[in-house]
């Protein structure tokens, strides 16, 4: 809360403990809605994903320049301009900003309610870092991120489908630019529109990918907000067949919902400018710390291939990996720059302070977030406990 200084330990009680499986103890909520995430305190998965990151980075830096003959790509490191790289750091600043009025403008709400009061500048800050950090501590796509925020939001006060719409519609306006980015400047460049090699493998493939993902996002709106009704409704006197596809329509009911949001928020620009504007800033904070990074290095990239090939090599991060994209987004950056005809040995130390900056240096940040919004947490579940008490002692004595 704004002003508040929490108070207590930075662990926040619960009636048990479930594990998802892979170690990682998860205390179990009193309303059985998804556990806390412990992440940090599974200190062996921690030290194999410290592991696994050194392993790829020797991999990738080390190794692989060996392989392609660039013995002294790394020794370039050492002759980066300062000044640019400072920029760069700046960027990332930004990109957290941007994140952060991103976070505010979905998940935060427009209502002024408990939960949006909760959920200000410090809350978001402390979700969007963790997030971060559980992202690039542990791999699957960003799923622990997703699930730290989903925790908090429940913690908050949010209701269930509410909190899974607006993760939806939080997830789908970000990579929405991403898909449009991709489609716009793959097929500006391949048709020459804008200056800049435009390779097959670089520019009209993804580009036609991300354009067939939007068309199925979009479609993915029309399916009817009152679905689960509707088939409830025709299986007749079947009640339990009923309840199995109520069930099953959930899960489309409730992406369809987020995905509407998203273009509610695109269609009324003035509800939906903090969203917009945070993943729109997001997104060229994380080119400009790339940008900056050639430059440090003396490297000239057309605009266009700078953020063609940023978003190229992203795709990259699908891919499975030991920890949070280390070795799959590095490698497939690098080699969607080679793909655009940059220098292999502006690439490669480029490439490295953008990972360096950009990944690496949230880590610290985020981990210091996940005991503070573990704070937060216990002062909000302090708050509802205290106001739950008073309630009841109102309604005991009015009775």
């Amino acid at each position: 809360m704004p002003g508040a200084r929490v108070r207590g330990s930075a662990a926040v009680s619960s009636p048990g403990a479930a594990s998802d499986g892979r170690g990682a103890a998860r205390a179990a909520d009193p309303d059985g809605d998804v556990a806390t995430p412990t992440f940090l305190h599974d200190h062996r998965r921690l030290a194999v994903a410290g592991a696994a990151m050194v392993l790829a980075v020797v991999a990738i830096y080390v190794l692989l320049p060996q392989v392609v003959g660039l013995n002294d790509a790394l020794a370039r490191l050492g002759a980066a301009v300062w000044y640019w790289l400072v920029i760069a750091v700046l960027f990332m600043i930004a990109s957290f900003a941007a994140y952060v009025a991103l976070f505010r403008g979905v998940l935060g709400g427009t209502s002024a309610d408990d939960v949006r009061r909760r959920l200000d500048i410090s809350a978001s800050y402390q979700i969007t870092v963790a997030g971060f950090a559980a992202t690039r501590i542990f791999s699957a796509g960003g799923a622990a991120g997703i699930a730290l925020t989903y925790w908090a939001l429940r913690k908050a006060g949010m209701e269930r489908r509410q909190g899974a719409c607006r993760m939806v519609a939080f997830i789908v306006l970000l990579y929405a630019l991403y898909l449009l980015t991709l489609l716009v400047f793959g097929t500006l460049l391949r048709t020459g529109a804008l200056p800049g090699p435009g390779p097959v493998g670089g520019t009209i493939v993804p580009a036609s990918i991300a354009g067939v993902v939007l068309v199925g996002v979009g479609l993915i709106a029309l399916i009817p907000g009152d679905i689960e009704r509707r088939l409830t409704r025709l299986s007749g006197d079947h009640r339990r067949l009923g309840r199995l596809l109520g069930r099953l329509a959930t899960g489309p009911a409730t992406v369809a919902t987020g995905v509407r949001t998203v273009i509610d928020y695109l269609r009324h620009p003035r509800r939906g400018a903090l969203a917009v504007a945070g993943a729109i800033g997001y997104w060229a904070a994380q080119i400009g710390i790339l940008w900056a990074s050639f430059e440090a290095f003396g490297g000239e990239v057309a605009f266009a291939v700078l953020v063609q090939g940023f978003f190229v090599g992203m795709v990259a991060n699908l891919l499975p990996s030991p920890a949070g994209g280390v070795g799959t987004i590095d490698a497939g950056m690098i080699g969607a720059f080679l793909l655009f005809e940059q220098p292999a040995e502006i690439v490669f130390p480029a490439v490295l302070a953008y990972r360096t900056i950009a990944f690496w240096l949230p880590i610290p940040p985020g981990v210091v977030a996940t005991f503070q919004l573990r704070q937060t947490v216990a002062e909000w579940e302090r708050e509802r406990h205290g106001s739950y008490t008073s309630e009841s002692k109102v309604t005991v004595e009015a009775t």
